[in-house]
């Protein structure tokens, strides 16, 4: 059996989209002969807990704990507020920013590169040089954001006769916040560097996007796989669907993630259709920034909204299975155009309509055209968005309102599990 380490910041009880893919992976490792040791630090500052995952985690599977020094716990002195939402990635729009705001921002940015985990690379280093040697790890994995976890693997691999695969759950230098962080000339050159000394030096990159994947190959010659995120057959109560003509979206609606024009679609529906009015519930799940909070009240929607907040995930799991409508947003920016969200496969297999919105060229679009999912729109296009959200909610009254999706199973996560524990042993060959 090929043993294999683990590298993450992100493990239960984190909450969020980032645990998920590499708590998956090591679920179903053992089913395709993948022996995992997880590594994680001892004392992290979670932004988003969710204690239910812990349940998931192998019995018996070895996880290696090591302290880490997280300077958001300082950064808590001048803002507790602040540091926790930049924390989770949500950044206010320039112009509404607070000097303190400011301040954290290019701290974090100019002070910490790549990131505020930069501590524990040294520590671990250290300390898994031993380990790894002693334990007779096969291979090492590192997977990021933060992207100070693939410095460990570096370095290892520097120190050691080991292969190693660096996974990037999201790019690196073209990341969507990547330019809020108020950098100078300076550190986005030393950003640029680290990137492409760990892609050079890596043995496999795994990429969650084809765009993603695309970019790195203009980079480094190192091979780079895509292994999309997935959904898991989740153990949940059977769920009705909701009476009303619920619009949901599941996870973390950043400053970015703003579509007025959709709002403006929802509000012009409610005053044209008396119906429309009474049965319309626009509901978010998870943390949602008060740009995006601002923007649904000025479209004059507080009256329909539903914030819920973060919620575990076996409750988010239900809530999608209940909504008549599922919603999906990313940043209107060329760079998300490589961003799959693990909740899009989640969604599909909800097997409820998709409402889609992001950059032209999003990857996104594709996967939702191939598997029948449901639409996906530019920003800007208000006409198709009303056409068809006024036709969902005709469908909805009818009792009719279902989708019936293509191909979906090659996206499972034991399927991907699969397709990553192939990697592996052809890399070990």
């Amino acid at each position: 059996m090929l043993k294999v380490l683990l590298i993450t910041y992100y493990w239960p009880p984190a909450g969020g989209p980032g645990v998920q893919r590499w708590l998956k992976f090591v679920k179903y490792f053992r089913d395709f002969d993948i022996e995992p040791v997880v590594y994680v630090p001892k004392n992290p500052t979670y932004p988003l807990k969710d204690e239910s995952l812990s349940s998931e985690i192998p019995t018996e599977i070895t996880v290696i704990k090591h302290p880490i020094f997280e300077p958001y716990r300082f950064a808590e002195i001048f803002s507790k507020k602040s540091s926790k939402t930049i924390s989770k990635g949500i950044i206010a729009k320039k112009e509404k920013q607070s000097l303190i705001q400011k301040l954290l921002l290019y701290i974090r940015g100019n002070f910490f590169i790549p990131d505020a985990r930069k501590f524990w690379i040294k520590p671990s280093v250290k300390f898994l040089q031993q380990y790894i040697s002693e334990a007779n790890i096969d291979t090492i994995i590192t997977t990021g954001p933060p992207h100070s976890i693939h410095l460990i693997g570096k370095e290892l691999k520097e120190k050691l006769a080991i292969k190693w695969i660096a996974d990037f759950r999201d790019p690196w230098t073209t990341i969507g916040y990547h330019n809020q962080l108020k950098l100078t000339k300076r550190s986005k050159h030393k950003h640029k560097k680290l990137e492409q000394e760990v892609l050079t030096s890596v043995d496999h990159i795994t990429v969650t996007s084809y765009t993603t994947k695309e970019e790195f190959e203009g980079i480094t010659n190192r091979p780079v796989s895509v292994i999309t995120n997935g959904y898991d057959t989740e153990q949940v109560s059977e769920v009705k669907l909701d009476s009303e003509f619920t619009i949901s979206h599941i996870g973390s609606l950043l400053s970015g993630r703003n579509p007025e024009k959709l709002w403006q679609v929802l509000y012009d529906l409610t005053q044209e259709s008396d119906e429309f009015a009474k049965a319309f519930k626009l509901r978010l799940v998870g943390a949602v920034s008060e740009d995006v909070l601002y923007s649904i009240n000025a479209a004059g929607l507080s009256g329909f909204l539903d914030n819920r907040g973060y919620v575990p995930h076996k409750e988010a799991i239900e809530i999608q299975r209940s909504s008549q409508v599922l919603l999906l947003i990313e940043i209107d920016s060329p760079e998300t155009k490589c961003i799959i969200p693990g909740k899009l496969f989640e969604y599909m297999v909800s097997k409820r309509p998709i409402l889609a919105i992001g950059p032209e060229g999003a990857d996104i679009s594709k996967l939702i055209k191939d598997t029948n999912s449901g639409y996906f729109f530019e920003y800007d296009e208000y006409d198709k968005m009303k056409g068809i959200v006024l036709d969902y909610f005709n469908k909805f009254q009818k009792g009719k309102l279902v989708t019936e999706t293509e191909g979906i199973e090659k996206y499972s996560r034991r399927e991907l599990t699969k397709e990553m524990s192939l990697l592996l042993k052809n890399l070990k060959k």
